[in-house]
């Protein structure tokens, strides 16, 4: 959806001479996205020995400086993710620690080392893995996503993260849960990997007749002041609903009615729910609905 609007507001029918392959090229941004942020969480996790080093190395040494916890470094989630095949490979090939910034891992492990769960985290002297994959969460989600250092720090790297943002959640939280059942190499399966060319490649194509079915639908709204966004959301679930014949209608508009909530305005929800069900019935009618339905076996 976000590169339809692009390609649409750039009047320009060669602003992409092949949308196929900046699809991918954004794709690879979302992974990208992925891997700095798991690596920023193992960063702060691991400054734990940074800090024991950097204050045995003073002058004046305290008695603290000598007793600093080095629980976490060793954080059994954390090792899984760095022994990882797939995440070793991501590490070579993208590089996240050239864009790292020290600082801002120095000051969030700080803010760690001051919490409660991280004081009743090292006091312990098992390894509970519940508790071990825990205490990354508690990085990723009260230190680092509410953290307006972090975010501007993110915001320049990755210009896809104000998009991905709610994605990036769901997908670090998962990876936690349980990285060994994780090959970063197939975090986009083959089969979303068609969906979304074959989505792309049919707007491409069929873009104009689905806006011949959305016109006439919109009554005593001016075509040309509906927002961008809505009349691509629309298209999108014209074609789908037109194209894709594994996909019910009823999860293709509501999952179009979700997007539009999402990235249009409040009302737009119910505009495209509006819209789009009165096409599937007048389309449905006339028998050029065609959809494979799935029995569950008995």
């Amino acid at each position: 959806m976000q590169l339809l609007y692009i390609i649409d507001t750039a009047n320009d029918n060669n602003f992409f001479k092949d949308p196929v392959r900046e699809l991918q090229k954004q794709l690879d941004k979302s992974r990208e996205l992925f891997i700095y942020l798991v690596y920023f969480i193992i960063e702060v996790a691991r400054f734990a020995e940074t800090d024991a080093k950097n204050r045995a190395a003073k002058n004046l040494i305290t008695t603290a400086d000598l007793n600093v916890n080095i629980k976490i470094a060793g954080n059994e989630i954390l090792w899984q993710i760095l022994e990882s095949d797939s995440f070793k490979k991501a590490l070579e090939q993208d590089k996240p620690g050239l864009k790292a910034d020290k600082e801002l891992i120095r000051k969030i492990y700080l803010q760690l080392v001051e919490s409660e769960i991280y004081q009743s985290y090292v006091t312990e002297q098992s390894r509970d893995k519940k508790k071990e994959r825990e205490i990354l969460q508690f990085i990723f989600t009260n230190l680092l996503l509410p953290n307006e250092n972090f975010e501007s720090h993110v915001n320049e790297l990755f210009n896809n993260w104000d998009d991905d943002a709610e994605m990036m959640e769901q997908l670090v939280y998962s990876y936690l849960q349980k990285p060994t059942a994780y090959n970063i190499d197939e975090m986009l399966t083959k089969e979303k990997w068609e969906f979304a060319k074959n989505l792309l490649v049919t707007m491409q194509e069929k873009k104009e007749y689905a806006l011949e079915l959305i016109k006439p639908k919109l009554k005593n709204w001016d075509s040309e002041r509906i927002a961008v966004i809505d009349m691509i959301i629309m298209q999108m679930g014209v074609c789908e609903l037109l194209y894709f014949e594994t996909i019910p209608p009823k999860v293709t508009i509501n999952e179009y009615i979700d997007i539009a909530k999402d990235y249009s305005t409040p009302q737009s929800g119910q505009f495209v729910n509006g819209i789009l069900d009165s096409i599937h019935k007048e389309l449905a009618a006339v028998g050029k609905i065609q959809k494979i339905v799935f029995k569950q076996k008995a």
